[in-house]
């Protein structure tokens, strides 16, 4: 049996294949619009696969039942970045923060890896937070709650006290102002000892912006020169869009540098201390990085592209990979006595 979806932009056509399985697939109604993935087969139950549908639309609902059921995705990436600094046994039974949770994938994988903790996502978009309780639903995860944050710049008021903070592919889509704001308020309210992830953001001054615009050398460009190019030059890009939006949209990326001065500048009580990986055989970040890429395609390439990082490292002392996978430990202080009895909210 097939159920047949109309959309604006394409039908979409969803087939039992049998297993508890369906088949997705999208038939554009403007052939000459591209998408990277027009089909896909998933456990996902009609009811789900419409919700999808109705929250990111038929050109991304493959794109995003991948991010949750594609162990080479998100999964993927989220394993390498936590458990290249940790190991498993760390966060059992531990509580972590997944802020800027979206649309729950993340948050439901980290339900899945870490059986035993405590997981809250934190959603500013009521629609995504719909979604990923019907994910967290469906997967009968008993040990994930999810929250609306009363605006881009807070956390809700009921969390506090948390082991780990995420934001994966996060934090390169909040403004300037944003980042200044909620990211110390994160790193408050993360208990003494805890630890700070922020992985799956571009690196604000790799040679190629490939995240928003697919431009090179624009991360050396002032904001209004960038500005100006990404209109002119780039495809992804509309005429009119703004600089503002272009910010949402990641088109700056993130720093190391620039992630610590931010948590330096209000928390000289509990400086912040950069990790290193050192679990499953990896050395520094710049393994981290090879560990998450695809090299099947082009595997000479890839391996050239980590020896000249490793390279650069040794000669410079600079990390110059595509996107930054960062473990930020938050120093315990030995003024106050071990925390007792569970963290609010989580």
């Amino acid at each position: 049996m097939t159920t047949t979806l109309t959309f604006p932009e394409a039908l979409v056509h969803i087939a039992e294949t049998g297993g508890g399985k369906r088949r997705v697939s999208a038939e554009l109604l403007d052939p000459l619009r591209f998408i990277s993935v027009r089909q896909c087969e998933t456990a996902y139950p009609l009811d789900l696969i419409q919700l999808v549908l109705d929250v990111k639309g038929p050109l991304w609902v493959c794109d995003e039942i991948a991010r949750d059921e594609d162990e080479n995705y998100v999964q993927k990436k989220l394993r390498n970045d936590l458990l290249g600094y940790l190991p498993a046994s760390a966060f059992a039974s531990k509580t972590i923060l997944d802020f800027g949770c979206g649309s729950g994938a993340s948050t439901v994988i980290l339900g899945r890896m870490f059986p035993d903790a405590r997981i809250a996502g934190v959603e500013l978009d009521p629609n995504l937070l719909r979604l990923a309780r019907a994910r967290a639903e469906f997967h009968r995860l008993g040990n994930a709650t999810f929250h609306r944050s009363p605006d881009a710049k807070s956390l809700p008021d009921e969390l506090a006290g948390f082991d780990f903070a995420i934001l994966s592919a996060v934090y390169e889509h909040l403004l300037p102002d944003e980042r200044r704001t909620v990211l110390p308020e994160i790193w408050a309210r993360l208990k003494p000892g805890g630890t700070l992830f922020i992985d799956q953001t571009p690196y604000r001054y790799f040679p190629v912006e490939a995240h928003a615009t697919g431009l090179p050398l624009i991360n050396y460009l002032p904001d209004r020169w960038a500005h100006k190019m990404a209109v002119k030059f780039s495809r992804r890009v509309a005429s009119g869009e703004t600089w503002e939006g272009l910010l949402r949209k990641g088109i700056r990326g993130g720093s190391e540098r620039e992630i610590q001065k931010i948590l330096r500048g209000k928390s000289s009580n509990h400086p912040p201390i950069l990790l290193e990986p050192g679990q499953n055989n990896l050395r520094d970040r710049i393994d981290l990085w090879y560990s998450n890429m695809d090299v099947r395609r082009y595997p000479r390439v890839a391996r050239m592209v980590k020896y000249f990082a490793k390279t650069v490292q040794w000669l410079t002392g600079a990390v110059v990979v595509h996107s930054l996978s960062l473990a930020i430990r938050k120093p315990a202080d030995p003024d106050l006595p071990p925390c007792k009895g569970g963290p609010r909210g989580i």
